[in-house]
């Protein structure tokens, strides 16, 4: 961002860090309550603790197993196509629009805020790095072609975020309030529709005399172990990486990276193979058998899901009492709107069943784009990538269980796969418009975003498109004002 902006580099790292972002927040909480220095230090503390935890545990998933999984599952089954990935348009926003981007997410954040406290969308999203991520792509699709800039694209950027930060716990809220079983904490992730969607589907299965929820899955004596979710996430990845690794062996993937390749190399001319170096024994001095590989990476996928869960309990334990000196004091009734993963801990057996339902919808997706692509018009072929059908699918399963039990977390979770790989085939020529070709967002309040605010600058730009945005942010302001509310629970 340049060596004449320190100050502003340094509040952009402040808040794209969840840790301390949320820390801040639980200390303000806590001060406000008027607690003793020791209980202040105490709350403060262990919710960034707790959030490097939930960070630890998803850094160690992603690159002990789940981007292992999806490149040794694309060569077993050769899928060809386009990986939604955020962090593609992100890294080039941070180089050509990082001051922009900046400015948006601070402004953003503020406007959340200012919307929690004078509309019903009492929520303050709390998840630093999305919020990043949707400043970059606002900064590029309201500044790319040169549609705003300046104080007006940081002004429209601004609005549009504080307004999504608002608006995606309230629309899951509708069933997050089911998997809580209480008010006191909102999701706050922009997967946000996805989830809204698996809620909407499960519910259908709402009034099925043999509904069960997936926590209530009967086991014999001799398999009650399968209870324990660490023991049945385990033996479940087990066996996905060892059929799934056995094939890629049988279709030559140990022979697929020439002898001798270093490490640096294998991330440099195979990208296809980065995260399969001990699989492909490159840069080991002691060669690893590949059933051996399968069975400590599927043994890793369950051992992050563990870590994940222990810093999301942490938090909890921490954040929702402390934000009652914030809800009391500066914003009445506000809920913490935290990370996806804070929906793991109520639903563990859905946690998985979402993740391979909504990994199989998003191949069957696959396929429908190969059919559309063929016999009517151009389509992108979007892979299914295993770390946005993990977090994102996982949390669906949830939400379609706690609307229509094991049968609304298989169909939830399935439209939610769908729903993943149509939107990003659909937002694609948007960004490649701005020179992002072969690029998508994945979760899908990135996509539908994308979509409705790519083609309105295309009709609409300068006064009347920060208008249009000033206007988006402010109508559930006036609606609040203009309305009385008629019930206690209004979003």
């Amino acid at each position: 961002m340049g060596e004449h902006m320190p100050v502003l580099e340094f509040i952009v790292n402040i808040l794209s860090t969840p840790a301390i972002l949320v820390g801040l927040l639980a200390l303000v909480g806590l001060v406000l309550q008027r607690k003793s220095p020791e209980d202040v230090i105490k709350g403060t503390l262990k919710t960034i603790v707790g959030f490097l935890v939930l960070t630890a545990g998803s850094s160690f998933l992603q690159s002990g197993s789940l981007l292992a999984f999806g490149e040794v599952f694309n060569y077993a089954f050769n899928m060809q196509g386009v990986v939604p990935n955020n962090e593609a348009v992100v890294s080039d926003a941070l180089q050509n629009f990082g001051t922009d981007s900046a400015i948006i997410m601070a402004l953003g954040m503020m406007l959340n805020i200012v919307i929690a406290r004078f509309s019903r969308w009492n929520y303050i999203f709390l998840t630093g790095h999305h919020t990043l991520y949707m400043a970059c792509m606002l900064a590029v699709i309201l500044g790319g072609a040169g549609h705003l800039t300046g104080w007006m694209l940081w002004v429209a950027g601004g609005c549009l975020l504080g307004f999504a930060m608002a608006l995606s716990p309230a629309y899951c809220q509708v069933t997050f309030r089911k998997v809580t079983k209480s008010e006191g904490v909102a999701l706050g992730h922009f997967g946000g529709v996805g989830y809204w969607l698996a809620g909407r589907v499960g519910s259908l299965f709402a009034n099925d005399p043999k509904r069960r929820s997936t926590e209530e899955m009967g086991f014999s004596k001799r398999l009650v172990f399968l209870r324990d979710t660490t023991v049945s996430i385990g033996i479940t990845m087990v066996v996905f990486f060892l059929v799934v690794t056995g094939v890629a062996v049988a279709r030559g993937i140990l022979a697929a990276v020439p002898a001798g390749t270093t490490a640096t190399q294998l991330a440099t001319d195979y990208p296809d193979f980065q995260y399969l170096g001990n699989l492909l024994n490159i840069g080991t001095e002691t060669k690893t058998n590949w059933i051996v590989w399968a069975l400590t990476s599927g043994l890793s996928f369950a051992g992050g899901v563990y870590i994940i869960l222990s810093g999301v309990r942490l938090i909890i334990g921490e954040i929702v009492p402390a934000f009652k000196g914030i809800a009391d004091k500066l914003v009445p009734g506000a809920k913490p709107a935290l990370d996806c993963p804070v929906a793991f801990t109520y639903a563990p057996n859905a946690v998985i069943i979402g993740f391979i339902v909504s990994f199989l919808g998003g191949l069957v997706g696959l396929f429908v784009l190969a059919g559309i692509d063929a016999a009517i018009a151009p389509v992108a072929l979007i892979l299914p990538g295993v770390v946005p059908h993990f977090f994102c699918g996982a949390t669906a399963g949830v939400f379609g269980n706690a609307e229509g039990g094991i049968k609304g977390c298989v169909a939830g979770a399935f439209a939610h796969g769908l729903l993943i790989t149509f939107l990003p085939a659909i937002c694609m020529p948007v960004f490649s418009a701005l020179g992002y070709v072969g690029t998508t967002f994945s979760d899908a309040d990135f996509s539908w975003m994308g979509i409705v605010f790519g083609n309105v600058v295309s009709v609409a730009q300068g006064g009347f498109l920060l208008a249009l945005c000033a206007l988006v942010y402010l109508a559930p302001i006036v609606y609040n004002l203009a309305i009385p509310k008629r019930d206690a629970v209004a979003e």
